[in-house]
């Protein structure tokens, strides 16, 4: 896997390109402009314009990433025929829910997405739900007639499993078991969460609450014909943040198991933006079978249940996270491609987080992972998509 950061020595950055890094993408003019440049830059000028998610004036998508359509139960609009975006594993996104929550599903139905994550409530505020939002019935029915899975519910951000202080510890567990009692109702697999900062306390001390924790957590969590997985995000390494290599993740799993949680109900999610902010280099097909091996001997392949797949804007070592469109960053083509391809990765539940996921451009990742995946160039994109973020004001289900 080449150097991976440590806890007790500097991260190590690498100077320049890195070998499977892509260059900047100019904006293409006259002759050399891509047959989906135009689309790409129709989906920007809607971003800024503010056209909402759902909305009757959905972005299309270019021709040759349509399906024919087909006929949709009575009241419902007509979307697309399902088209998998991968050819032997799931794909999906991370949609908004505010727009509405039968329309996220069908949002997710017509970019050609396999699978969805959603926040299940408001991701920067401790207060929860006192009872389901009301599009939860017709989420679920959508989701099932449209064959969308796994679901999976990111977490609210303000849980930090691994930090010091007693009142803040105990809110998260609280916080988190929250979105594990509510996560059957959504039909949702997966619970994925930041294993958070041990706010310089270290190391051993982290990984012993976020064990407790996880344990805690799935003590209290419902049994039943869909059980989630608690699932720990990997960090990028930010202000002593846990989980920034594999032996860290693994040292949870294991610390948890000895405090009796199950490990059928413990997994892993890999950010790939946070793992090249950590040091850790996917840039190559050759660094990416490294990091699956050491991904095996450190916890088990069969543990890594999703992957966030997201270029990055900053740097290898950086410990810095900032999400880019997939084949736009300092990752590039090379890696992605083998991350969405790897024969040992089939299992996995991919999910993009890429920026402007709100404004159109979820259907312009989408293509461009299938492209990725079956080798094709990809279409350049305009210059102002590189610096869009990520859109998070209005993913939670509207307050009723």
């Amino acid at each position: 896997m080449g150097r991976t950061p440590t806890r007790d020595g500097p991260v190590p950055t690498r100077a320049g390109a890195h070998p499977g890094r892509c260059p900047p993408e100019p904006e293409p003019t006259g002759a050399d402009v891509h047959p989906e440049a135009s689309h790409h830059r129709a989906v920007a000028r809607s971003a800024s314009a503010g056209t909402p998610l759902g909305s009757d004036t959905m972005v299309a998508m270019p021709e040759r990433h349509r399906s024919a359509a087909s006929t949709a139960p009575p009241g419902m609009p007509t979307l697309p025929a399902p088209r998998p975006a991968l050819v032997d594993r799931a794909l999906g996104a991370h949609l908004p829910l505010g727009a509405g929550m039968a329309k996220a599903v069908e949002r997710a139905h017509l970019i050609g997405a396999d699978a969805i994550q959603v926040f299940a409530d408001n991701p920067i505020a401790w207060r929860r739900r006192a009872e389901p939002p009301v599009g939860l019935p017709a989420f679920r029915s959508r989701i099932v007639e449209l064959g969308i899975g796994p679901v999976a519910i990111h977490a609210s951000y303000l849980a930090n499993l691994a930090g010091p202080d007693p009142d803040l510890h105990q809110r998260s567990i609280a916080l988190l078991a929250s979105e594990m009692a509510v996560a059957p109702a959504y039909g949702a697999r997966f619970v994925v969460v930041h294993v958070g900062s041990h706010r310089g306390a270290g190391t051993d001390a982290g990984i012993g609450r976020v064990a407790d924790a996880a344990a805690r957590v799935l003590a209290q969590a419902p049994a039943g014909e869909v059980t989630p997985i608690l699932v720990l995000e990997n960090s990028a390494g930010v202000g002593a943040g846990l989980g920034i290599t594999l032996e860290e993740l693994a040292r949870i799993l294991e610390a948890a198991a000895a405090r009796g949680a199950d490990p059928g109900r413990l997994g892993v999610c890999l950010d790939t933006a946070h793992l090249w902010g950590a040091g850790i280099p996917i840039g190559t097909a050759a660094e990416v079978d490294a990091l699956v091996d050491a991904a095996d001997a450190a916890f088990g392949l069969e543990r890594l249940v999703m992957i966030h797949l997201n270029d990055s804007k900053a740097p290898l070592g950086s410990l810095v996270d900032r999400h880019q469109h997939l084949g736009a960053g300092q990752i590039g083509h090379e890696g992605l491609a083998r991350i969405l391809t790897h024969p040992r990765l089939r299992h996995v539940a991919y999910y993009l987080e890429t920026p402007g996921m709100d404004a159109g451009y979820d259907a312009v990742n989408v293509a461009r992972a299938r492209d990725l995946a079956a080798g094709r160039p990809l279409a350049p994109l305009p210059p102002d998509a590189l610096e869009l973020r990520a859109g998070r004001g209005r993913t939670a289900p509207a307050e009723d």
